[in-house]
């Protein structure tokens, strides 16, 4: 196409808003960025990943579509028919905490829902006051109608600036579209035996209530101090640990050295007796443990960390959880089973100027109590605290969103099997073509340094549902061995309003019955379906044959 412009039509001053905008519309009516859907000719697809809807645009938004602008630019003017659709990631923990923020709100599950609620953006003296409770109901649509306001804002500014994207393949992650594809390969998933439940440790944002995934974890470095404790031995002796963690001695289940210590070898098949509550627990030799760091000799609680973890179910140790879901110490009882005590009165009384305290002033406390010599396991009559802390700067895991360090609390979660995968996935990696050649090594490398399969489920509402309910037994007992899944004719559902074949709504929690689960998709399983939701998967198989693989993919570094 030609077109011939009299100079002496054309105004003295440019003006950029209305050229953009009127360039904008001629190619909108066009169509020169439209993919043919009948075109015979060979084609060009673009995976685009879908932008996290958070509200605040920079101008790192603009590069990282330039370079894949470009690039379907290059191909379409080469004769491809190019398919350059864009998506938007509007569910998930982002996304609530700016509606929480925005609206100062807070979602509680159990309140009942308002019809017709409407909320205004907090100002300074609304956020002066405690956040208002809404229903999960209303909190999601909350979370629909901003989302709504910033997609709007996110699609003005591409078309602004003029990227060249299809704009009639548009979709959302929270759409009906992309909740029956990630609903559908949740059920196809759990046929084939890769997805699987169960209770155990997962990493927790004491923040957001929820459990989060090895890939949304972030190091960040953080000032803390090594505390020398003195522990005893049954039948006489003592050593000491060097720890960051004080806090989490009534949670101590062993102690571990390296089998080639020599200082600790005479100690392997002994018991030691913690500081101040007296638990005798096991000292175990294990490779993992690093004689250089601190005293070479460590406390094994549940939980500080993966490496806990991994004794506690390779050493058979006992569950002494004390960090709660809130991120505050629980109340428990010295003197049971669950947690014995060699002296149950003096472990009740320290553990009583723990209890309700964050992780953060339970630190505080503990190390106050580990100054009393009262508090000496050995019977030597010395503090179990050796020296003054020692301050040190350390790497500590975070959720990437979270302000808070992560937990492992102990709770039921659904997981992806991912560990048993890595050899498939690092040999798929090879067969990328990456630019810069680079990332290939960085994709190796973080591949095969995953330790935890990937947990998918979180304690939070606006996202994906799980498709599926549990059998409440006659006594109340939820039986979530065997869920209930939903049929694949019914996708997208909402566990929560509807109900399984077979029961009624008057069902819903009770003996007898069924219950909904309540957890949602962690975002990233409706996200990592973009190819899948944008060449139409299981609406449309042919085209979707026609479209995937894609030959495009622009990736940041997670």
């Amino acid at each position: 196409m030609i077109i011939t412009i009299d100079p002496s039509t054309l105004s003295s001053h440019f003006e950029p808003r209305t050229a953009e905008e009127s360039w904008e519309k001629r190619w909108r009516e066009w169509g020169i960025h439209r993919f043919d859907e009948q075109g015979l000719g060979p084609s060009y697809v673009v995976d685009t990943p879908p932008p996290t809807v958070s509200g605040s645009l920079h101008v790192g938004h603009v590069f990282s579509y330039t370079q894949t602008d470009v690039l379907a630019r290059h191909h379409r003017m080469r004769g491809r028919n190019v398919f350059y659709p864009m998506g938007w990631d509007d569910n998930g923990l982002p996304t609530e905490r700016r509606v929480q923020n925005y609206y100062h709100v807070r979602c509680e599950a159990h309140a009942p829902y308002e019809p017709g609620l409407q909320v205004a953006m907090a100002d300074d003296a609304a956020r002066k006051h405690p956040p208002r409770r809404v229903s999960r109901a209303n909190f999601i649509e909350l979370c629909l109608a901003l989302t709504a306001e910033d997609e709007k804002a996110f699609k003005d500014l591409w078309q602004r600036l003029g990227l060249s994207v299809d704009w009639a393949l548009e979709y959302s992650t929270i759409s009906e579209a992309s909740r029956r594809a990630a609903q559908w390969s949740f059920l196809d998933l759990h046929r084939k035996g890769q997805v699987y439940q169960v209770e155990a440790p997962t990493l927790w944002d004491v923040d957001f209530r929820t459990a989060v995934a090895q890939a949304e974890v972030e190091d960040r470095p953080q000032k803390g101090s090594f505390h020398h404790v003195r522990f005893g031995v049954e039948g006489g002796g003592s050593f000491v640990i060097a720890t960051t963690r004080p806090e989490l001695l009534p949670a101590c289940v062993g102690v571990a050295a390296h089998p080639g210590d020599e200082r600790y070898r005479s100690l392997f098949g002994k018991r030691a007796v913690t500081p101040l509550f007296r638990v005798p627990v096991p000292i175990f030799p294990s490779e993992l443990v690093d004689r250089e760091k601190g005293t070479g000799i460590l406390m094994v609680c549940t939980f500080g960390d993966a490496t806990d973890v991994q004794w506690w179910r390779e050493e058979s140790l006992a569950l002494r959880q004390v960090v709660g879901r809130d991120g505050h110490l629980a109340a428990v009882e010295f003197g049971g089973d669950a947690f014995p005590s060699l002296d149950a009165g003096k472990a009740n009384a320290a553990y009583a100027q723990l209890a309700g305290k964050t992780v953060k002033e339970a630190q505080k406390a503990v190390v106050e109590l580990l100054r009393d010599p009262g508090g000496c396991p050995s019977g030597e009559g010395l503090a179990p605290l050796v020296a003054d802390p020692q301050p040190i700067e350390h790497p500590v895991k975070f959720f990437e969103k979270g302000d808070r360090p992560l937990e492992f609390i102990t709770t039921r979660q659904w997981f992806v099997k991912i560990l048993e995968h890595k050899p498939a996935l690092v040999e798929a990696g090879e067969r990328v073509a990456w630019h810069p050649d680079f990332m290939r090594l960085r994709f190796r490398n973080w591949t095969e340094n995953l330790n935890l399969d990937w947990c998918i489920s979180r304690q939070r509402y606006f996202g994906v549902p799980f498709p599926l309910w549990y059998r409440v037994g006659p006594d109340g007992t939820v039986d979530f061995a065997s869920p209930i899944l939903a049929d694949e004719a019914s996708l997208p559902v909402d566990p929560m309003t509807a109900v399984p074949p077979g029961y009624t709504e008057a069902q819903r929690d009770q003996p007898g019955g069924f219950a909904a689960e309540a957890d949602v998709f962690d975002t990233w399983f409706t996200s990592s379906l973009t190819p899948q939701i944008a060449t139409g998967w299981t609406l449309a198989p042919e085209r979707h044959r026609r479209l995937f693989p894609m030959d495009l993919r622009p990736q940041s570094h997670e």
